[in-house]
């Protein structure tokens, strides 16, 4: 029979995390007000001042030559693949796991994605699967440093330079995140950042697209503006030389996004800091699957990303999961469930109909491409036996907070026979 003080909350027990303790993210401050309303007062609340200045201290932060400073990371990741100079039926290889816009961005342009799984130790692209993914229509390929993990950027390119591929990076939620010394965004072709009210630099909503080569950066910013060729930084003559977007950032969301940005170094030392503390806590606690870095990489950890182990899932892990993220909240741990389908699973891309009559699969410049499920079982597992979370280790919270959540955790996990 379980204690009282063991008594999971889900059963009326007391909760692990108190509420209140765990602070909100984005942490807003003086600095923020005052850079917002100046923008607010500036009377250029378009296209702004502050959206260059932005590009310029983004860039100069990240170690990229350009920036352009977008109205989403969906809208940057378009950038990106227009940069790469893909047209109609080319393909892109994505992996089978990560947020939509990894391969919705494809299709915006007309081209195709194809999917290779994801290694599940680093829940990122398995890069022993590129090489089977390329055919005569691939133009390029995009990884997602997932979480804040980065991918081994250096195997990646090896493949790319060999076939020659573009590559692109999806660093939506990788801000700072290193692999071998190096930023990722400064290692492909070109590589796009969201500031979503989540992402570790906050701006509300935003992107930027990144790169240092002048001829992608010409391409993006000519779709990120109604298919000028001149920007609204410059003497326009609006006249459209090919197909774009407004993708345009505001000027207040810039103001707030440069703000956050004076603080993103001291909030991520902070969030490596409790991401450590969480795992050294969690070690060793039977029928947790943890997340795990390598050789060379040091992720941000932008989310902390929970698997659990089959035999405590049994026959039907989905459900069994369920249970358990239900009570992990009742505790007060701030967790949820991502992603919970694999990409190429999602209706568009089994139906194959993006715009209507097929599109952009049915093109006669496309190749016939293959979604079976049956390829990728590492996405499928981890959607089925993961859960993540994001605030308990941003900045303000500390040790009392990492500490409390590992408390919940480790408590529903040694009371699972109540849930069944």
């Amino acid at each position: 029979m379980q204690g009282v003080q063991e008594r999971l909350a889900i059963d009326g027990g007391p909760k692990a995390v108190t509420d209140g303790l765990i602070r909100d993210w984005p942490q807003i401050d003086d600095e923020d007000r005052r850079m917002v309303l100046a923008s607010l007062d500036g009377g250029k609340h378009a296209c702004g001042p502050n959206v260059e200045a932005f590009a310029r201290e983004f860039a100069a932060w990240n170690g990229n030559r350009h920036a352009v400073a977008a109205n989403s990371g969906t809208a940057a990741l378009h950038m990106c693949i227009a940069a790469c100079g893909c047209r109609t039926g080319d393909e892109v290889i994505v992996p089978a796991y990560s947020w939509s816009s990894s391969a919705t961005c494809v299709l915006h342009h007309s081209c195709v994605p194809v999917f290779a799984d994801i290694d599940f130790d680093t829940m990122n692209i398995d890069v022993d699967k590129i090489e089977a993914a390329i055919t005569e229509k691939t133009r390029a390929i995009l990884v997602v440093h997932l979480h804040g993990l980065p991918v081994a950027m250096d195997r990646v390119l090896e493949i790319a330079r060999r076939r020659g591929l573009k590559v692109i990076e999806d660093a939506c939620q990788a801000h700072g995140a290193e692999y071998r010394g190096r930023k990722v965004g400064t290692w492909g072709d070109c590589a796009a950042f969201s500031f979503n009210q989540n992402k570790c630099l906050c701006a509300g909503e935003g992107g930027m697209f990144v790169t240092n080569d002048e001829a992608m950066l010409t391409t993006a910013k000519q779709l990120w503006s109604f298919g000028e060729s001149r920007t609204p930084h410059q003497d326009r003559d609006y006249h459209v030389y090919a197909l774009g977007w407004m993708y345009r950032m505001s000027d207040l969301v810039a103001a707030f996004g440069r703000s956050q940005l004076k603080r993103l170094d001291r909030n991520l030392a902070r969030q490596r800091e409790n991401a450590a503390r969480l795992a050294a806590a969690l070690e060793g606690t039977p029928g947790l699957i943890l997340p795990r870095s390598f050789e060379g990489a040091l992720p941000n950890w932008y989310n902390y990303t929970l698997r659990f182990e089959p035999d405590v899932l049994g026959a039907k892990p989905k459900e069994a999961r369920d249970r358990i993220v239900k009570a992990l909240q009742a505790e007060g741990v701030q967790t949820s469930v991502w992603q919970s389908f694999p990409l190429p699973e999602m209706t568009i891309f089994q139906a194959k109909d993006g715009f209507g009559h097929g599109h952009p699969w049915s093109s006669p410049h496309a190749r016939s491409v293959d979604y079976k499920m049956g390829n990728f079982p590492s996405a499928r597992r981890h959607c089925d036996t993961h859960t993540g979370m994001t605030v308990p280790l941003r900045y303000p919270n500390g040790a009392e907070a990492v500490d409390r959540t590992a408390q919940g955790i480790r408590k529903v996990m040694s009371n699972l026979e109540s849930l069944s």
